[in-house]
């Protein structure tokens, strides 16, 4: 717990700003850097450090990168350090594209808490009565969110509120969702092979300099999607129990059972709990590549090393 990435601001650096989980420097030559710490978010607070987790993100995206660059154009230009990856600055479109194929999640914009609510239109999608939770829906289906200002939450929203408010034009719009589709399925397709369930997702794409759509940020992470192990879930499912999971799910459901998170102050999370959800998100990345995580050097600072190999890759800054 003690080598945990935290701060990845580095004085040398121009354009620093911060997200939740990542720190990332603007450089002025339409680049950017993306530094995965291993803060931990929920319900759009930043709760905790997890140990490994930026690696495992990164790493994660890695793998999904190379295997679908066939399918869409991705912003990576190269990976300096396990927790770091240098990418194109991309005009971002407004838009995220959640695709879902299970009735399931906690948060507020989740397909479930909604349905439960009463509602029976979803992101413009109807839906039937007598649905349970984590049921699976008969094909995937797109539920996008507007990308919301700083501190603010995603708004969910449909096709046509996007069509009609010119959010994207109908051409990218169209463009978006047969990507998002091919992508989706295309993490369907390699997760099965290995016992797992990619049960939802989000993407997000943006402009390159030619106006070509490219997808950004991450893909098929533990924080940006859902996995289930596929031989556990029909069994759990028909037994009303959480499916297991390899994901993020495992500390939202955490967190609910302390409080309303909406609500109540979020507890402290426990050290061993912190450890078991890291240990998840190892799991996942070691079942989806077949690889064996390597950990780092607990005797090297985390933080000095992304320093020592950012003066390589930007000796013009240090």
């Amino acid at each position: 717990m003690d080598n945990c990435l935290i701060d990845a601001e580095y004085n040398e650096l121009p354009g620093f700003y911060r997200n939740k989980v990542r720190d990332a420097y603007q450089l002025p030559d339409r680049r950017r850097l993306l530094i995965s710490t291993d803060r931990q978010s929920a319900f759009d607070q930043v709760l905790a450090a997890v140990p490994y987790k930026g690696q495992v993100l990164t790493q994660t995206a890695r793998y999904w990168f190379d295997e679908t660059e066939d399918i869409c154009p991705n912003h990576v230009i190269s990976y300096p350090d396990p927790n770091v990856v240098m990418v194109k600055d991309l005009d971002m479109l407004p838009i995220e594209m959640v695709v879902r194929t299970y009735l399931t999640g906690s948060t507020n914009t989740s397909a479930w808490p909604m349905y439960d609510r009463g509602e029976r239109t979803l992101y413009g999608h109807e839906f039937p009565d007598g649905l349970k939770k984590n049921q699976k829906l008969p094909k995937p289906i797109i539920t996008p969110t507007t990308k919301p200002a700083q501190g603010q939450h995603d708004a969910p929203t449909t096709e046509s509120e996007v069509l009609e408010t010119q959010l994207v034009t109908t051409e990218q719009w169209y463009e978006l969702a047969e990507r998002s589709l091919a992508l989706f399925a295309r993490g369907q397709e390699l997760a099965a092979k290995k016992g797992l369930i990619l049960v939802d997702t989000k993407y997000e794409f943006g402009l390159d300099e030619n106006g070509v759509i490219v997808v950004a940020d991450e893909i098929h992470t533990p924080d940006s999607s859902r996995f289930w192990i596929a031989d556990t879930y029909q069994t759990k499912f028909e037994a009303g129990e959480e499916p297991d999971s390899l994901d993020k799910e495992f500390l939202r459901l955490w967190i609910a059972n302390q409080c309303d998170p909406y609500k109540d102050p979020i507890p402290e999370i426990p050290a061993e709990t912190l450890i078991e959800f890291s240990n998840k998100y190892i799991a996942l990345f070691e079942q989806l590549t077949g690889l064996k995580f390597e950990k780092p050097d607990p005797s090297v600072s985390v933080r000095a090393r992304i320093r020592d190999a950012l003066a390589k890759e930007l000796p013009e800054y240090f």
